[in-house]
């Protein structure tokens, strides 16, 4: 019980996708820390850093490969589907369309199958739409970012309606859209970790206009596993946390850092043209992820995602810690290169890892 909210559900064995991820891994460790046996599925050749020490049980496999999918599946009562690709840029970007979309059907239709009792999907903010200026965006706002999305977002936003068609279909799933999450184990890192990184090694000078909400992956990963608890049938719910500027962001970042404070704002405009020229380059020369993306830029750049979490606060119990506690292990995290330690000391035995066993 959350806040006086009664449990819908209570999940005894649970499979996850994605859970070798940074949100994935939290929900993870958050689901083995209450008793919950866990399944992960996990594609061959996945970094399991964030997995190394949890007694969970890995199953190799592939959203576009169903038998796979039902092997983790059998015998779960909960189903939390984390996994996506997630790029700014690829060469070949149907890859996020048959990942992010078939994938995700395909595991709602073995969860009805296997008549899983719920499933948790996770989705983004950015298949929610954005408002103008400062006001905030909820659950209820229509997607409207036609022009500016990217393939990502516009494979997250169908996947989205996906989803939740199998809700009609007597599928007790529930989507959360979590907005930018940063704290520790962020090995990639995300686009947010990738920013407080920056800013902790004293690389990053500017900010962009406009803000973002930013979400503690604590949080984040809590909000999940409240939404299989409560989560209503065919519903939406926002994790994140909380809204700021980029520039108090970044003035956050390096004054908890103890390094020099940014001193410009980036025009979007310029940013955005040299954008286009890196993906050109990309496109037809080097074939390589490119340094900049101009929609990634006018996405993020040109705007404040704002958005309001009294859904998730009033039906699941959602609650958000304060910005600076959460800050602070972001900051250690990047400071003490605790990202490149663990791939370090990361033992090689956890890469030999089959199907069935145990961790």
């Amino acid at each position: 019980m959350a806040g006086g909210i009664v449990d819908k559900h209570t999940p005894k064995v649970a499979m996850v996708t994605g859970g070798s991820g940074f949100i994935g891994s939290h929900v993870v460790r958050m689901l083995v820390e209450e008793g919950v046996s866990v399944r992960v599925l996990v594609r061959k050749g996945d970094p399991l850093n964030n997995l190394y020490g949890l007694a969970v049980e890995l199953v190799e496999g592939d959203l576009l490969d169903r038998e796979s999918i039902r092997q983790c599946m059998r015998g779960c009562d909960t189903v939390f589907h984390l996994a996506a690709v997630y790029a700014y840029w690829l060469p070949d970007p149907s890859l996020m369309y048959r990942v992010n979309i078939h994938g995700s059907r395909n595991l709602m239709e073995v969860a009805l199958l296997e008549g899983v009792k719920k499933v948790v999907h996770t989705s983004s903010i950015a298949a929610v739409g954005t408002t103008e200026a400062e006001s905030c965006a909820d659950e209820a706002t229509p997607f409207n970012d036609w022009l500016k999305a990217d393939h990502y977002v516009m494979s997250k936003y169908i996947a989205d309606l996906e989803v939740l068609r199998y809700a009609s279909a007597g599928l007790d799933v529930s989507v959360v859209n979590p907005t930018f999450p940063f704290g520790e184990n962020d090995i990639a890192p995300t686009p947010t970790g990738y920013l407080v990184q920056r800013y902790v090694s004293g690389k990053n000078p500017v900010w962009l206009p406009g803000g973002l909400n930013v979400g503690y992956v604590a949080d984040i990963a809590r909000g999940h596993l409240l939404a299989a608890r409560h989560g209503r049938m065919g519903e939406r719910y926002i994790l994140g946390g909380h809204n700021i500027t980029y520039r108090e962001f970044g003035e956050k970042v390096c004054s908890m850092a103890g390094v020099a404070m940014p001193r410009f704002e980036l025009n979007p405009n310029m940013v955005s043209f040299a954008g286009r020229i890196n993906e050109w380059i990309a496109d037809n020369v080097t074939h390589r992820e490119p340094l900049l993306v101009n929609k990634a830029i006018q996405y993020m750049g040109y705007k404040y995602l704002y958005f309001d979490l009294r859904k998730a606060e009033s039906e699941l119990g959602y609650v958000v810690r304060p910005l600076e506690v959460a800050l602070k292990e972001s900051v250690e995290w990047f400071m003490e290169g605790r990202e490149q330690r663990l791939e370090l000391e990361m033992p090689a035995a956890i890469a030999a890892m089959t199907a069935g066993q145990a961790n």
